[in-house]
C-alpha cells in the first residue's frame, strides 16, 4: 500500500452496522462472507477455519466460524454475546456488531444498537418474517438506527425466486410504515454461495440493486449526527499549575453534535449564562471551527462557574433543562427493578440521583402490545417516567443520540442496570 493510499485510508468515514435476525437465518455466514470475499481475513484464520470446517464433515469452509468465537455458542451452534468486527475496503471502514437473535438477549441487541449507523435485519427466504424479524426491526427502530438493509437470505433454497422476494420485501414493507424508517434497502443474496453479498453472482439477474458490500460503501451517512445543534457536555474543567498558564480555564469535552466557531455566543446549561468561544484546542494545535464527534477543550472569554456535567450549546433547537422526563427503558440487570432501591442516573457527563417515578407499561415486543406492570425484569422494555434531584439538559433521542440517552445505575453495587432514550 502506498503512503497515499494509506493516508486516504486512516482518514476514511467510518460506518457502524449491525446483524440481527432469528436463529440460523445466517448472520454469522454472511459476516463471514462479507471478510473473506472482501479479502479481509489473515491465511491463518481462513486454514484455521478450513480444518474445523474439515473435522466436521463439511464439504465448504464454515465461513460463520469467523464470528462464533465463544465456545458456548459454538456448542449450541448460536449467538449469545455481541461480537464485534472490524474490516476496511478502499471507500469506507467498517465496524460490525453481530447480535445475539434469541428473545432472551434482547439487552445484548440494545447494547450493540445503541451507536450502529445501519442495520441488517436478514430473514430466511424459505420462512419469511417471523416474529424475531418484526422484533429486531422495532429494536432497531427503538434506539433510533437511520438506516435499515433487509437482508432477503438463503435465495438459493428457493431457486432464487423473484416472487419470494417481492412477496417478503411487500409483508415487511406493510410492517415497517409504522416505525418510521428513514431509509430501507431490501437485497437478495445467498450469504453462504455469496451471491450479492461482495459480488453479485449469476443467479439474480432480475435485481437491479447493489450488493450488499456496494450500498455499505456508498450510503450517505453524513447526516446521521446532528449538525445543527451544537451539544458540548463539559467533562473535565483543565486548570494547569503552572506559572506560564496560571490564569488558562479550559473546558475538555467530546461535542456531542452540531460544531462551534471562535467567536460563537454559547450558552452554559442549565445555569443559562452566555459568553463567547475565544479559542478551540485540539490534540495538534487550535482550530477555527470544530465538529462532533471531536473531543476539544474550549476557552471562553468570561470566567463563569462551568464544571463538570454542565453543557455549552449554541444554535437550534434548545435543549430541555428539566428535572423529569419520560423515557423507553431497557432493563439490563438480573435483578428485577425495586421501587425502594436508589438509581444514579448517569447522562453525558453528568451523573446523579433519580429514581423511576411511574411505569407506563411494558412492550410485548414479539406482538408490540402495550401491558400495564408494575415491576421491570431483565431485557423488558417499558415506557416509564423518571425524576432527578438537579436538573438535567436533554434531547428527545429521535433528535439527538448523544444527549438524548442515559443509563441507570444501581447505587449500591455500582451495576448498570438499565439504559434508557428520551421521549
Amino acid at each position: 500500500m502506498s503512503v497515499v493510499e494509506n493516508v486516504g485510508l486512516e482518514h476514511a468515514e467510518l460506518l457502524r452496522f449491525i446483524t440481527a435476525g432469528s436463529v440460523d437465518d445466517g448472520k454469522s455466514t454472511l459476516i463471514g462472507r462479507l471478510l473473506h470475499d472482501s479479502k479481509s481475513i489473515f491465511e491463518d484464520q481462513l486454514n484455521a477455519i478450513a480444518k474445523t470446517s474439515n473435522k466436521r464433515g463439511m464439504e465448504k469452509v464454515d465461513l460463520s466460524l469467523l464470528t462464533d468465537g465463544l465456545q458456548a455458542e459454538r456448542e449450541q451452534g448460536i449467538t449469545i454475546d455481541v461480537a464485534y468486527r472490524y474490516f476496511t475496503t478502499p471507500k469506507r471502514k467498517f465496524i460490525i456488531a453481530d447480535t445475539p437473535g434469541h428473545e432472551q438477549y434482547t439487552r445484548n441487541m440494545v447494547t450493540g444498537a445503541s451507536t450502529a449507523n445501519l442495520a441488517i435485519i436478514l430473514i430466511d427466504a424459505r420462512k419469511g418474517v417471523l416474529t424475531q424479524s418484526r422484533r429486531h426491526a422495532y429494536l432497531a427502530s427503538l434506539v433510533g438506527i437511520p438506516h435499515l438493509v433487509v437482508a432477503i437470505n438463503k435465495m438459493d433454497l428457493v431457486g432464487y425466486s423473484e416472487d419470494v422476494f417481492n412477496q417478503i420485501r411487500t409483508e415487511f414493507s406493510a410492517f415497517l410504515q409504522g416505525l418510521g424508517s428513514r431509509s430501507v434497502e431490501y437485497i437478495p443474496m445467498s450469504a453462504l454461495v455469496g451471491d450479492m453479498v461482495v459480488e453479485r453472482g449469476d443467479n439474480l439477474g432480475w435485481y437491479s440493486g447493489q450488493p450488499l458490500l456496494d450500498y455499505l460503501e456508498t450510503i450517505d451517512i453524513k447526516q446521521d449526527v446532528n449538525t445543527h445543534d451544537f451539544r458540548f457536555p463539559v467533562q473535565w474543567v483543565s486548570r494547569p499549575q503552572t506559572e506560564a498558564m496560571h490564569d488558562f480555564r479550559g473546558y475538555m469535552g467530546r461535542i456531542e453534535s452540531g460544531s462551534v466557531h471562535v467567536g460563537d455566543t454559547v450558552t452554559v446549561l442549565p445555569s443559562g449564562l452566555t459568553s463567547r468561544v475565544k479559542e478551540i484546542l485540539f490534540y495538534n494545535g487550535t482550530l477555527e471551527t470544530a465538529f462532533a464527534p471531536q473531543s476539544v477543550t474550549l476557552t471562553i472569554e468570561d470566567h463563569l462557574d462551568i464544571s463538570r456535567g454542565d453543557m455549552l450549546v449554541n444554535g437550534g433547537e434548545p435543549p430541555r433543562v428539566t428535572r423529569e422526563f419520560d423515557a423507553m427503558l431497557c432493563w439490563l440487570s438480573e435483578q428485577s427493578f425495586d421501587p425502594g432501591r436508589k438509581y444514579i442516573v448517569k447522562h453525558t457527563t453528568h451523573m446523579i440521583k433519580g429514581l423511576i417515578a411511574r411505569i407506563d407499561y411494558r412492550v410485548d415486543i414479539n406482538t408490540m402490545n402495550h401491558e400495564v406492570v408494575d415491576a421491570l425484569t431483565m431485557n423488558d422494555i417499558a415506557r416509564i417516567g423518571i425524576k432527578v434531584q438537579q436538573p438535567l439538559v436533554i434531547d428527545a433521542y429521535t433528535q439527538n443520540r448523544g444527549t438524548g440517552c442515559f443509563i441507570l445505575i444501581d447505587e449500591v453495587s455500582n451495576n448498570t442496570v438499565a439504559a434508557g432514550m428520551i421521549c
